[in-house]
């Protein structure tokens, strides 16, 4: 299906600069001008793009009611320098419709990778992760769990995995009965009661992280702390929007 695509819209790019073909989400879009779009795109192969989308704001646009966000899409752009230029888009399956609290995780999704990927760095596991995870948002799993696995995945992927199962003091393996403060560029060490301004939490918290048997509704607000402290570190001082949004609603 992807190869008849990319053979047809390729073909009827001749009168424009070469186009690259890929599945892709939106991330953010904002208004440009009077009538276009500037689009964060993350793409299967090509990774995090920045396209414009030109006149797609007007009603009579084919791209008018295609580009929303969580819609999985095939695009066709091009063009040279940082900013490229959509030729195309259109649906691949039945819009991923998110309401509520779904919609709030999603744009939290979103406002991550466009945070944290670099651009034009391709990430297919991840991709591929963000589509399962989109779906999930619409089951009945508790949404914190899978807003875990995803952060976790996340930062394995981009190289800042995490150090949850061995004792960075001991060199042995976390115990599920200790109680641990987490260091984030090294990992996890026995608590001791004077360090009371580092975040503390269970062996069993982290081996359930790190195995993905997110249970427990202890270990679960535990392990929503640790990855807001990690997180933070490694967005630096610019919180997250979803999250100052998030909060009143709540």
């Amino acid at each position: 299906m992807m190869n008849g695509h990319c053979s047809n819209w390729v073909t009827g790019m001749s009168s424009k600069s070469a186009a690259l073909t890929d599945q892709a989400f939106i991330l953010h879009s904002r208004p440009y001008r009077n009538t276009s779009l500037l689009l964060e795109v993350f793409s299967a192969q090509h990774g995090r793009l920045s396209l414009l989308a030109k006149g797609a704001r007007t009603p009579k646009s084919p791209l008018y009611a295609v580009l929303q966000p969580f819609h999985s899409l095939f695009m066709s752009w091009g063009g040279r320098g940082e900013l490229l230029v959509l030729y195309k888009a259109e649906a691949l399956a039945v819009p991923q419709e998110l309401s509520g609290e779904q919609l709030f995780n999603g744009f939290y999704l979103n406002e991550l990778l466009v945070r944290l990927l670099h651009k034009h760095d391709a990430h297919p596991g991840l991709f591929q992760l963000y589509a399962e995870t989109l779906q999930q948002l619409t089951r009945d799993t508790p949404h914190d769990v899978t807003l875990r696995y995803f952060e976790i995945q996340l930062l394995e992927e981009l190289g800042y995995g995490l150090n949850l199962t061995l004792d960075v003091s001991t060199q042995q393996p976390v115990s599920v009965p200790q109680t641990y403060h987490y260091r984030v560029e090294q990992g996890p060490v026995p608590a001791v009661t004077t360090q009371t301004n580092l975040l503390t939490l269970s062996g069993g918290t982290l081996l359930a992280l790190a195995n993905r048997q997110l249970h427990d509704l202890q270990q679960r607000q535990e392990a929503k702390r640790l990855m807001r402290v990690v997180l933070d570190h490694h967005l630096g001082n610019k919180p997250l929007k979803t999250r100052e949004l998030y909060q009143p609603v709540r």
